[in-house]
């Protein structure tokens, strides 16, 4: 599969929303789109953590 431009990416983002959606809505979806191939990223670079271990964090958080 070809690797798609940034352009590509928001253009197809943005031509999937409906006619009516707002600005914000539209970039609220560029956004989660953005926050998905960040943590796909992490993923495929083994930036990743147990969720044992994030629930340990949490914890650590709410003292």
């Amino acid at each position: 599969m070809p690797i798609q431009t940034v352009k590509e990416k928001i253009t197809k983002v943005v031509l999937s929303q409906p006619e009516d959606a707002t600005y914000d809505e539209i970039l609220k979806e560029l956004v989660f789109s953005k926050m998905v191939d960040r943590g796909l990223e992490d993923v495929r670079s083994g930036r990743v953590i147990s969720n044992n271990e994030m629930a340990s964090r949490i914890r650590a958080w709410q003292k």
